[in-house]
């Protein structure tokens, strides 16, 4: 089946000193050791090659220079912040970094073998590394410091440098954490009682923590196997065509699904990994677990029974292989033993169901300002379910959402397309003509092809009057295609970052299995393959340009270069001749003058403008000292110049944000959709860039009505 994505990959290259070290320990993982399939990963090998040279749209000579970037890109995902592989493994390792291509062409899997058995020999040393340098105090009057620039700092020498640079880095996370337990204990006071401890007992406590979390982070990723490791080969290998070109292993092309479509069939319940078996960490409102209200957060599961079948103990079991047993079709039984937080043992039964992931769904809310009624919709992606065409999307969703909210009378619409990444590219197509009459929407196209052009070619409208498209810098995909047809016809303005993040390409994912005739070997996965280019129905290309903003507002990222033109495997930038399409033939220029000298005068946008100029000024401080002194004294300097941008905390617009009806009628049942939509409310009251926009919709139902506007919404059927 022909899967047409367009989905972004996230990938920032912003890395705040805090986050990286937490990104450090993540990585202090050994890897489980399983049998080898030299065979299907030698197919693998094969198949993968022979679609990117047959299907990819831009496909790249596998040669020496290929081999080399490949190299770097595979190394720097084994071993990222460089507390693995020391300076004579990389020796070893280099004299195969031109032949990269011989060993796809030749299926040889010397370099992967050789790569990947180093690789655990050095994780089981650097958990003796770990426990022995958190063993003993830290000396923090040594003036040391260490560089957290690790894409760019180069391989231990020997052993000893590799200790070192772990040494560095526990040293920079006890010290971090420390300061965090001083504050805490500086804002004591009688109503928040803190036990007052030295700086010794702060400093033993955080050295404990962080080996606990380094404990746990082993426990959860030592089920990282050699077919997981298989596949960050594989994407170096393929990555290096274009970002958005992807190997999905069986698993994780499984989760893929779930995030398409929002939906899965199981008992809904998230779990992680503990050393006694599997902990649920949070039960998904209204599924089955969450209905039946006798599986409970913090529960441990150490059986699983499939119906009346007998229970297989799964302490020890990989959580994937857990997550299996646990899932299974609608309507079926799974019975579960669990141990409860008292201790007690328990057997639950659930009957499994279909459940929904809320937070990926289209939501909507409805707001007042100045005595009109103007309404919200956030969409996170552009869902849907490809296998099934009567479970829920992002065009149906959407659909529903403009009509509750006509119920409600709104004279305005803001679409909020922060953050979203994309998705179904027919499903973005469907969407732009709830807000246009029948035309076309995009144009895609193959290498060395005429354009196919994608038309809504239904004429009614579910929304004709006004209407603001918010986007950011990780607005990707069809989010650019919804934004910039919004603003070819002119039907109405897309207002936030500079511009979007500029993918302009469109992906199929192939079923590797569908490939093979009497495949032996197990499930091969899929294939995310870059296969067209789309195009505005002006003709321009998104790729790595994005969409500019009609209205630009300041964000935190504006002097960054971030989005696909950070991406050295990008596609180029092109265009094409323009579609045949008409506009409304609005003129928008008093509303955009208008925000112009709103955002000038707005002392919360100056306030964001000058945090990211200083920001943007920062990016190559990644020296930190770790002596306590200059350390706390360092920290304290740039906590006084953060008191500067205090303001951006604080802000309030004071508009009340309000759930729909049919909401609030489930609210009396679901106290837990209740917390999460007062929680969203929350954020919107305290957003400065919903506030503008409702100021434009505002200005652009004045406009529309001064120019003696008559409503022609319609309803799609």
């Amino acid at each position: 089946m022909n899967r047409f994505l367009i989905f972004m990959k996230k990938n920032y290259k912003i890395i705040l000193l805090v986050t990286a070290i937490s990104a450090v320990l993540f990585w202090s993982f050994r890897p489980k050791k399983v049998e080898a399939n030299p065979e299907k990963d030698k197919l693998l090998l094969e198949l993968l090659a022979y679609v990117l040279e047959k299907g990819h749209y831009s496909p790249i000579a596998m040669d020496d220079t290929f081999s080399e970037k490949v190299y770097d890109k595979y190394l720097n995902s084994l071993d990222p912040f460089r507390r693995y592989f020391v300076q004579s493994d990389i020796d070893e390792f280099k004299k195969y970094e031109d032949s990269i291509d011989d060993f796809i062409k030749n299926k040889d899997l010397k370099f992967f073998d050789l790569t990947y058995n180093r690789l655990l020999k050095r994780m089981d040393e650097s958990e003796a590394i770990y426990k022995e340098v958190l063993d003993k105090p830290f000396d923090f009057n040594l003036n040391e410091s260490i560089s957290v620039d690790y894409e760019n700092i180069p391989f231990a020498k020997d052993k000893k440098e590799l200790h070192d640079i772990w040494k560095k880095q526990l040293k920079f996370s006890v010290l971090s954490s420390i300061d965090d337990k001083e504050k805490i204990q500086e804002k004591a006071d009688a109503k928040n009682k803190v036990e007052i401890k030295t700086f010794e007992e702060l400093e033993k406590e955080a050295r404990e923590s962080i080996e606990k979390n380094l404990d746990d982070n082993y426990l959860n990723f030592k089920d990282f196997n050699r077919d997981d490791w298989f596949g960050v080969y594989l994407n170096s290998i393929v990555e290096r065509f274009d970002p958005h070109t992807f190997y999905f292993s069986p698993e994780n092309k499984e989760r893929f699904d779930v995030s398409m479509s929002g939906t899965f069939e199981g008992i809904g319940a998230r779990l992680q990994k503990k050393n006694v078996g599997v902990e649920v960490s949070e039960l998904i409102s209204g599924g089955p677990a969450w209905k039946g209200k006798e599986l409970e957060q913090g529960d441990i599961i150490i059986k699983v029974a499939q119906g009346k079948e007998e229970p297989i103990d799964i302490t020890g079991m990989r959580i994937d292989d857990v997550v299996k047993k646990i899932k299974g079709p609608k309507g079926t039984e799974v019975r579960l033993t669990v141990k409860r937080v008292d201790g007690s043992i328990k057997v639950i039964s659930i009957i499994r169901d279909v459940v929904e992931t809320e937070e990926t769904f289209a939501k909507s809310s409805t707001v007042e300002k100045d005595g009109k009624l103007f309404g919200v919709i956030y969409l996170p992606k552009f869902y849907i379910s490809f296998d099934n065409k009567d479970k829920r999307d992002a065009f149906k969703d959407v659909a529903l959402e403009i009509e509750r909210l006509k119920k409600q009378k709104v004279q305005g619409i803001i679409m909020d397309l922060r953050d979203n990444g994309g998705g179904s590219l027919q499903t973005v197509v469907d969407m732009v003509g709830l807000f246009i009459d029948k035309g076309p929407v995009v144009q895609v196209k193959y290498a060395n092809s005429v354009p196919n052009i994608l038309q809504d070619k239904d004429s009614s409208v579910q929304w004709d009057g006004p209407l603001v498209v918010m986007v950011n810098g990780y607005s990707a995909s069809a989010s650019e295609i919804f934004a910039a047809a919004i603003q070819d016809y002119k039907r109405g303005v897309v207002i936030g970052s500079k511009h979007t993040y500029g993918k302009g390409t469109v992906q199929n994912v192939i079923d590797l299995n569908d490939m093979v005739r009497g495949n032996s070997l197990g499930d091969l996965g899929s294939l995310k393959t870059t296969i067209q280019k789309f195009y505005r129905i002006n003709g321009g290309s998104t790729q790595r340009e994005g969409v500019l903003s009609d209205i630009v507002l300041p964000d935190r990222f504006a002097y960054f270069d971030t989005g696909e033109r950070d991406e050295p495997e990008a596609l180029p930038w092109d265009k094409i001749d323009a579609a045949n399409y008409n506009t409304t033939g609005a003129n928008y220029d008093v509303v955009l003058a208008n925000s112009r000298k709103r955002v000038e005068k707005n002392p919360e946008f100056n306030l964001i403008d000058a945090y990211a100029k200083w920001n943007f000024e920062r990016k190559d401080d990644k020296e930190v000292s770790l002596n306590y002194t200059i350390y706390k004294k360092e920290l304290a300097e740039l906590e006084a110049k953060n008191k500067t941008y205090d303001g951006l905390k604080s802000y309030k617009n004071n508009l009340t944000f309000s759930s729909l009806p049919y909401e609030q009628e489930e609210f009396k049942t679901d106290t837990t959709l209740k917390d999460k939509r007062d929680r969203w409310h929350e954020e919107l009251s305290k957003d400065p860039y919903v506030d503008e926009s409702l100021n434009v919709l505002e200005d652009i139902a004045k406009l529309v009505k001064s120019s003696n506007y008559v409503s022609m919404n319609k309803s799609r059927k």
